[in-house]
């Protein structure tokens, strides 16, 4: 039994490596004892059992002892036969324990959605992998999880993912039994039917919209998380950039409606003749204003290659996008359906930008191309931007 540990300021991994029964206990009880006593303070004790081959009760005794002394424990990487002593013992249930993630090979899988935070890809005719950008951690894999679970217990239609599994360096997230192809190929495969899906797409947005999220629930503010975006972005604008995209986003009225945040058409999917809802890493709560200018800004404004992106020509976007937004608007006087139009279009310019915060390894080229944008797009429309802005608190809702 070889035992070898790291310490990064108070996080100590523990790494296990053979067989820990009663004959190598007592030694390595002994070989823990001393490590850990050579450490001057021990925040976060994690015992890394991704080579331990076998544990028996006496290596059972020393996990527990160990659970008992440091409260912030955890065992992670665990094989499937270890994983199952844990689990039959209730250790599973009394300390965190964690399964080592499976690899899954994306070579020769048709690429089918890229976004700011990684690509999706069929890998069969049931199955889709959502791969995140290198970087991205655990926790934040987690949490898209658990957002998503959020979202189908209020009630909408959501593909959930129950397997985290590695590709390569990065973490991905499987969804089986999605026998469906996304409104983008659905849209181009079939555009003489561009109105069918239109309304679709504008009813999917209306009955998200309708569900009042709880104060109680996991779903975060979709404000508060664009603040922290144009934020992050502050190394690439100056100072009174960063405040006008804080104004325009601080004028938008308060909500507490469920948004998708980045409800573009490869981030839903046609199953059964129904749309269902993908990649909820960005859901939030706010106001519908929000989620339409998210949207707007990808369906309409996208920075980038839109057909690689999207999915579509860029026409045949932007025709399905006017179409829809006329339907979820449905019922509302010509005039008022064009002023919701303009406020939608000037809130979706920060957009435009805060996405850069998806990731910190953006080309510096696409990052110039932003900057100069910001210039035309908003910059040099200062005064009827603002001027919108101060009309947004008309958009009462119901």
């Amino acid at each position: 039994m070889l035992i070898s540990k790291t310490d990064n300021n108070g996080q100590v991994t523990l790494t296990l490596k053979g067989r820990l029964d009663t004959t190598s206990a007592t030694k390595a009880n002994d070989e823990i004892k001393r490590l850990l006593d050579a450490c001057s303070d021990i925040r976060q004790l994690t015992c890394d059992a991704s080579q331990l081959e076998y544990i028996s009760s006496s290596g059972l005794r020393i996990l527990l002892s160990l659970s008992k002394h440091y409260p912030n424990f955890s065992i992670v990487e665990v094989s499937a036969d270890v994983y199952q002593v844990l689990d039959v013992t209730g250790f599973t249930k009394i300390m965190t324990v964690e399964k080592a993630l499976r690899h899954l090979s994306i070579e020769g899988c048709e690429l089918i959605g890229i976004g700011g935070v990684g690509e999706v890809y069929r890998i069969d005719g049931d199955t889709i992998i959502k791969v995140f950008r290198e970087g991205t951690t655990l926790e934040e894999v987690r949490k898209e999880i658990n957002l998503s679970k959020e979202a189908f217990i209020m009630g909408m239609p959501t593909a959930i993912s129950f397997d985290v599994v590695m590709v390569g360096s990065r973490y991905g997230l499987v969804y089986e039994l999605l026998r469906a192809d996304t409104l983008s190929v659905c849209v181009a495969r079939h555009p003489d039917q561009v109105d069918h899906y239109a309304r679709l797409y504008a009813n999917l947005f209306r009955q998200m919209h309708a569900i009042h999220v709880p104060r109680e629930s996991l779903i975060p503010s979709a404000v508060a998380h664009e603040e922290w975006a144009i934020r992050h972005i502050s190394r690439y604008f100056d100072s009174k950039s960063i405040d006008l995209m804080l104004q325009i986003v601080q004028a938008v009225p308060k909500g507490d409606r469920l948004l998708h945040c980045d409800l573009q058409t490869k981030n839903a999917m046609m199953q059964n003749g129904e749309l269902m809802l993908i990649d909820m890493g960005e859901l939030g709560y706010g106001h519908p204003l929000t989620d339409l200018a998210h949207a707007y800004s990808a369906m309409v404004t996208l920075v980038g290659d839109y057909e690689k992106i999207i999915g579509m020509p860029q026409e045949l976007g932007i025709q399905l996008w006017e179409r829809a937004i006329g339907y979820y608007f449905e019922g509302l006087p010509t005039e008022m359906v064009n002023h919701r139009k303009a406020q939608i279009e000037v809130v979706s310019t920060i957009r435009n930008f805060s996405w850069l915060s998806l990731s910190d390894s953006f080309p510096d080229e696409l990052i110039r191309q932003c900057v100069q944008l910001f210039d035309q797009r908003v910059a040099s429309r200062k005064d009827y931007i603002l001027d919108v802005c101060s009309t947004l608190t008309d958009w009462e809702l119901l």
